[in-house]
């Protein structure tokens, strides 16, 4: 390409940026307005952007001609991406009965579906009455407020596997949730977050520590999909999942793999050096890029330039890190 032609197409490549940007301050439509907020992860910064600590820091890079014609590609893409509107969407479309010894309950099959995004990946859980409930006890002591006009479905002395009122709390337990996720601040919540992903996290990191690693990796792909949505906005939130496939990679032999998703973590993390995963990451990630013959000393200067600037204090391995995570 002569020099004419790459002046030419990064020129055109500002002003896609340009009005890419442009248009994510726009205001929403009439017809937005009266549907639940959706997470927009676009939006302008507040007049106090230091107080808006969910906003993910990459969105307050601009661009500029000093960009190469490939990094303003990037900055093209990654825009584009985050521009998308983000939602949500939940369903329950089955049921089982759960019969124990002594307990009976019913189980509802809970898909979460994320719509207007090239990502058409879907999350299932699934959660009881008894886990709803408690849910909305926690969410009711932190907002009292926002949760003054949500109703719960009350429990019934009798009745409660009847297909009748089985059907019925599935339809009230998807509205529930809809509206949930409508408010901005529940949606956020680690409350409303721990309820959709801890059950399934306490499961892999307890295999984990039981040397499961298979076992772990595999439910820890299944939920960091759903998590990472769920935290959009706030990058270093998935750290300590990534972290954990890292391990179980790592343990399983594949280095890989485990550098792949190590540097997927220490890219959330570009901006939070104090975060306590930090330096075994690094430290880890030391090992797998000798192992893999990759540039190891750029990691190495950095680990460097960490210890110059904190106090010498024990530091756990990142495995260590990893089993500790979900212990009751």
């Amino acid at each position: 390409m002569d020099q004419d032609s790459h002046c030419t197409a990064e020129k055109e490549l500002l002003e896609a940026v340009s009005r890419i940007t442009t248009s994510s301050t726009t205001s929403p439509s009439d017809e937005e307005e009266n549907q639940p907020k959706a997470e927009i992860s676009c939006q302008v910064r507040k007049e106090n952007p230091e107080k808006d600590d969910t906003q993910d820091s990459s969105a307050t890079v601009s661009p500029n001609s000093s960009m190469t014609t490939k990094e303003l590609q990037e900055y093209w893409r990654n825009e584009k991406r985050q521009c998308k509107q983000i939602k949500l969407l939940f369903e329950i479309p089955s049921t089982r009965i759960v019969e124990h010894h002594l307990s009976k309950y019913v189980m509802y099959k809970i898909i979460i579906l994320q719509t207007g995004s090239f990502d058409s990946n879907k999350s299932v859980i699934e959660r009881r009455y008894s886990d709803f409930e408690r849910l909305h006890r926690n969410l009711l002591e932190e907002f009292s407020e926002e949760m003054e006009d949500v109703t719960f479905p009350k429990k019934t002395l009798t009745g409660n596997f009847t297909e009748e009122v089985i059907n019925e709390r599935k339809l009230a337990f998807k509205d529930y949730l809809r509206l949930l996720y409508s408010m901005k601040y529940i949606r956020r919540s680690k409350k409303f977050i721990d309820f959709l992903t801890r059950p399934e996290l306490q499961e892999a990191y307890g295999c984990l520590r039981g040397g499961q690693y298979t076992k772990a990796l595999e439910i820890l792909l299944e939920v960091i999909g759903l998590q990472e949505r769920l935290t959009r906005g706030n990058p270093a939130a998935i750290v300590p999942t990534l972290c954990a496939i890292v391990v179980c990679h790592k343990d399983l032999e594949n280095p890989a793999s485990a550098f792949e998703y190590g540097e997927q973590a220490l890219s959330r993390l570009r901006v939070h050096t104090s975060h306590r995963y930090y330096m075994p990451l690094l430290e880890t990630m030391i090992t797998l890029a000798y192992e893999l013959g990759k540039d190891f000393l750029t990691l190495q200067e950095k680990l460097e330039e960490w210890k110059t600037k904190k106090d010498p204090v024990r530091v756990f391995t990142l495995k260590e890190l990893a089993v500790r995570e979900y212990v009751r």
